[in-house]
């Protein structure tokens, strides 16, 4: 027979088991295996056919993507942006087939998520904003917040950071690039540029 003592450990073991059950058993209903991908992987922008290099970083919480002339406007009550990317900055060689791209430029608006504040080593800080955006990687649709940045000096035009990892389960190789087991579909950068001039 269990004294009062017993029957206190008995329900204190019970009110700290139940909880870690609930949440394996809510985290295998997930995906549980995690989706190992390398250090920097092929992402496709939905809607536009754009592919591009992604850099997969776990020291960023937020993920980044190249954008220029970025400037906030009001759509009724909400707040927007409009940026530009453009295809010349982050041109892969083997994806141009000979065409000029210096003047092809993609632009998007978008609602504005949130603001961050970035603070720079040796410069003032800097207000960025952050757009939730569609994309392909590995085979998948995805979707995930992106601050909008100048990464021209930069090799690559994205960036995936922790918050894309952890919301959708991926794990990553730091020895290791291009190793999705799937690919997504996309245009060449010569189609790209032919349908943003039509």
């Amino acid at each position: 027979m269990l004294t009062d003592s017993k029957r206190y450990v008995v329900a204190a073991l019970f009110a700290f088991l139940i909880p870690s059950i609930a949440m394996a058993e809510s985290s295998s209903n997930e995906n549980a295996v995690p989706e190992r991908l390398g250090f920097v992987e092929w992402l496709v922008l939905e809607g536009t056919g754009l592919r591009m290099k992604a850099r997969l970083d776990t020291g960023a919480k937020t993920s980044s993507l190249h954008a220029v002339n970025v400037e906030p406007f009001m759509k009724g009550d909400e707040e927007w942006v409009s940026f530009q990317l453009p295809l010349a900055d982050h041109q892969d060689e083997d994806d141009a087939d000979g065409k000029n791209l210096e003047e092809v430029i993609l632009e998007f608006s978008l609602p504005v998520e949130r603001t961050v504040k970035i603070k720079r080593k040796g410069a003032p800080s800097q207000r960025r904003f952050v757009v939730v955006m569609d994309f392909c990687i590995a085979g998948t649709s995805h979707k995930t917040e992106f601050s909008l940045t100048d990464r021209g000096k930069f090799s690559y035009p994205a960036l995936l950071g922790r918050r894309f990892m952890r919301d959708d389960n991926i794990l990553i190789d730091s020895a290791d690039a291009f190793i999705a087991k799937q690919d997504c579909e996309y245009k060449n950068l010569a189609d790209v540029a032919e349908e943003q001039a039509g």
